[in-house]
Order: structure tokens, then sequence, then C-alpha cells
């Protein structure tokens, strides 16, 4: 069974960054699409980004476009995302999930999931 686990979370001021990781152990994430899925006080789940497999490709959620970047270390089993210029509404609880292969639309599509971290943006 696949165990996603998300690292990197906090408080921070708004313009500051924030690196999140994902990683699995025991199992290759190699084969896994992986998203990475926000999800704050009183809204629904969105997915902010996602990589497929193989790097090959990646997507952003508008308000990410410019400000985060996701990337996969296959070595280190992991994923990252990037996280710059953040922003109060940027505020929720990150989540890392899994899909087969190729990056999917809704986050039902996503079949494995972390427990989430917490991404405070604040003064």
């Amino acid at each position: 069974q696949l165990q996603l686990v998300e690292s990197g979370g906090g408080l921070v001021q708004p313009g500051g960054n924030l690196r999140l990781s994902c990683t699995a152990s025991g199992v290759t994430l190699d084969h896994y699409a992986i998203g990475w899925i926000r999800q704050a006080p009183g809204k629904e789940r969105d997915i902010i980004s996602c990589i497929s497999s193989n790097g090959g490709t990646v997507e952003y959620i508008n308000s990410a476009k410019g400000r985060f970047t996701i990337s996969r270390d296959h070595a280190k089993n992991t994923v990252y995302l990037q996280m710059n210029s953040l922003k109060p509404e940027d505020t929720a609880v990150y989540y890392c999930a899994a899909a087969q292969w190729s990056c999917y639309p809704t986050t039902s599509d996503f079949t494995s999931w972390g427990r989430g971290t917490q991404v405070t943006v604040s003064s």
C-alpha cells in the first residue's frame, strides 16, 4: 500500500518561500503521477499542481503559475513543491496524492493521499 508523507509546511510571512516535500517509504513513486492539493478552511480541495510519472507533464492552477514549481527526484523517491512569493490566500493544508501514471483533473482520481501539512501565510 502506498503511503505518502508530506513535510515542509509552516508559518511564513507574505512574500516568503517554502518547499514542500512528498515521499513514500518502501514503494517507488516512479509509476505515479503526484498531485499537490490544498484545502483552505471552509473550502473544497483544489489541485494546485501535478507532475506525471516521468516528469514530462506538469500542470498548475492559474493562481500558482509563475510562483510555484513542482519537480521530482526519482533517486530520492520524492516530489517537491517550491512555493515562492506566498500570499495569505495560499494558507491551507497541503496534501500530496498519487494517481497511476498521468495527471487527472479531479481529486477523486487520486487514489493515495498523505495526511497533509499546514501552510500559513501571515504577518
